[in-house]
């Protein structure tokens, strides 16, 4: 057996090593997952379906159904489902960063832009790091009607991520940009 897949396992005598064992639903869900990267997602969302009732309270079961069912278009469904899997809570964070970022497009998808914004300025303030959060952010803010924040943040994240050699010669110019001027004085003549 390979060292990766055993623990150590004792209790203050002699180490004694035990395999790890999978969960049950882990094997389906591999297998559910694997016809998904084989193309074969007709069955899928039932089959993710049927593993979620014999197995209720695991998020990566309904994150996975949360994800094929906002591939297929069913974005109402895909929603409730990325929130029940967000309150069960998720394993990694590379999970729950995933799983924010598709809840946050099913608002986007279904026209709820406003709570796009919230879900996404909490996750940025989680995962600040995440470029992902702020690119959407920015559609966000667009999508409901506050062009200039999104405009802001857009550039902000192009100068912080690009790697043009023009962006980095005037990242500080286009930086200073990004804040509007502060009114003039008015002159009185």
């Amino acid at each position: 057996m390979r060292a990766a897949a055993r623990e150590s396992v004792g209790f203050g005598r002699k180490m004694v090593s035990a395999p790890r064992m999978l969960p049950a639903w882990k094997p389906a869900l591999d297998a559910l997952t694997a016809a998904r990267h084989g193309g074969q997602i007709d069955h899928l969302a039932s089959g993710l379906r049927d593993l979620d009732r014999r197995h209720p309270h695991v998020p990566e079961i309904v994150v996975e159904l949360a994800f094929t069912l906002a591939s297929q278009g069913a974005h109402d469904e895909a929603l409730a489902a990325y929130e029940r899997a967000l309150a069960l809570g998720l394993p990694s964070p590379a999970e729950q960063a995933n799983t924010l970022f598709g809840h946050a497009v099913c608002l986007l998808r279904l026209d709820r832009a406003a709570d796009a914004v919230r879900a996404l300025e909490a996750a940025r303030g989680q995962f600040p790091d995440h470029a992902e959060f702020a690119a959407a952010l920015a559609l966000a803010h667009h999508r409901a009607g506050a062009t200039t924040e999104g405009l802001i943040l857009l550039l902000g994240l192009l100068l912080e991520t690009g790697e043009d050699p023009g962006l980095a010669a005037h990242q500080r110019t286009l930086r200073s940009l990004l804040t509007p001027p502060a009114p003039s004085p008015v002159r009185r003549v």
